[in-house]
């Protein structure tokens, strides 16, 4: 390394730290210098002016002396007075410049002082930014004083460490909950292969049996990840945003659960109207596919399943109402988080995986769309989405919204 290298690191390590505390010291004291500087200009300039007006009127003075004496004596007097106004105002300015010089030290001492207590808050923030991990975020600020600026950045850090708190709760509930729901059709598995070797009887229809019951467990796994997947993909947010029809998707979904329906003795009954929003046609369809499913699944023999789209105040609306049991009002924001069944706990081994409102939330949340659940008065639940308004310049025409329902639907006119 070179030696002119070598000394300008020198002088960079002797510097010191451009901090907040000192940029506000130095912007103190250089605003006492300026106003300290044109306050004694101005004293300056008016002491000037004061005494030069004096002098002029002592030089008028008469005497009893001859003309040419009067006149001698006259500027003798006044070259005296000269001489004094000038030896008192390079005192004045000298004096002056003492004192300004020693306030500017002082204001910097002061300006030191006052922006370290000042700033104080803003340390406080940063060592506890500097000690909080994920297995700390309970802790708080809490600052006290004014309600000032500092203090609202305070509660705003209070708020931020507050969320991240519960995300990382719910983060780790889902990781366990999500092992567990994993790990079962594991052993599943397992256990089926383990005793099917095991048999000494074993014959061919019973391997058959015991890998098809394999299979049952690999595909129940498999809708498992995909549902994790589609979650994830909601939690992450929309990357890109296009134009689509939600009566559209909507009626793709009635249309491939008809044979579902019919199946468990349940009527479709779907309303579309034009419902024109923007976001991401998939997770819209998946998401009104969950609500679908949801309905169809939590019902009773002979229920029904009630579809509308449409608009309200120019924001597309999507509700599913369906008949079923009685949904208990104060559990209704239970049924939206992962792995959560009515009723029951994660172990139990009830219909659907515990994860489709859970995944409504998040395409919801994805879309900036508002979700609204409560229990029907005879049972059941009713759940409306409502999405946000669409950029008018992003709504393409929208196609037909019955074209796709199949005929077995009852369509309300």
């Amino acid at each position: 390394m070179t030696p002119r290298r070598l000394t300008a690191l020198a002088l960079r390590a002797r510097r010191p730290r451009p901090t907040v505390r000192l940029r506000l010291t130095l912007l103190y004291g250089g605003l006492f210098l300026i106003s300290g500087a044109a306050l004694l200009a101005a004293t300056y300039a008016l002491v000037v002016q004061a005494t030069q007006g004096a002098i002029g009127s002592r030089s008028q003075v008469g005497t009893s002396l001859s003309r040419q004496q009067e006149r001698a004596l006259a500027l003798r007097e006044q070259a005296a007075a000269l001489d004094a106004h000038a030896a008192v105002l390079h005192e004045l300015l000298a004096r002056s410049a003492l004192a300004l010089a020693l306030m500017a030290v002082l204001s910097i001492a002061l300006g030191w002082i006052v922006a370290g207590r000042v700033l104080r808050p803003l340390r406080t923030i940063t060592e506890a930014a500097r000690q909080i991990s994920a297995a700390s975020l309970g802790e708080r600020l809490a600052l006290s004083g004014p309600d000032d600026e500092l203090r609202e950045l305070g509660d705003t850090f209070d708020g931020l460490l507050a969320r991240l708190e519960a995300s990382f709760g719910a983060q780790r509930q889902f990781i366990a909950n999500a092992s567990h729901e994993l790990r079962t059709p594991l052993a599943r598995q397992r256990v089926i292969s383990q005793v099917a070797l095991a048999d000494p009887a074993a014959t061919i229809e019973t391997l058959a049996a015991a890998h098809e019951r394999v299979l049952s467990s690999g595909a129940q796994q498999h809708q498992l990840i995909d549902a994790l997947l589609t979650l994830a993909r909601g939690q992450a947010g929309l990357d890109k945003r296009e134009p689509f029809n939600l009566a559209a998707v909507t009626s793709q979904v009635l249309a491939a659960r008809q044979s579902e329906a019919e199946h468990r003795n349940l009527t479709l009954h779907a309303a579309l109207g034009p419902a024109p929003a923007t976001g991401s046609p998939r997770l819209a369809e998946r998401l009104a596919a969950n609500l679908v499913d949801n309905a169809l699944r939590h019902n009773v023999p002979g229920g029904r399943v009630d579809v509308t789209t449409g608009t309200r105040n120019s924001r597309a609306v999507l509700s599913v109402a369906n008949t079923g049991p009685a949904v208990p009002a104060a559990a209704v924001d239970q049924l939206f988080q992962p792995f959560q069944r009515l009723g029951t706990d994660r172990t139990s081994r009830g219909e659907g995986l515990g994860l489709g409102l859970s995944i409504v939330q998040a395409i919801a949340d994805a879309h900036s769309a508002s979700i609204t659940a409560c229990p029907q008065p005879g049972g059941g639940l009713l759940v409306e989405v409502t999405f946000p308004d669409p950029d008018p310049d992003e709504v393409s025409p929208l196609p037909g919204t019955h074209a796709n329902l199949p005929a077995k639907v009852t369509v309300a006119r």
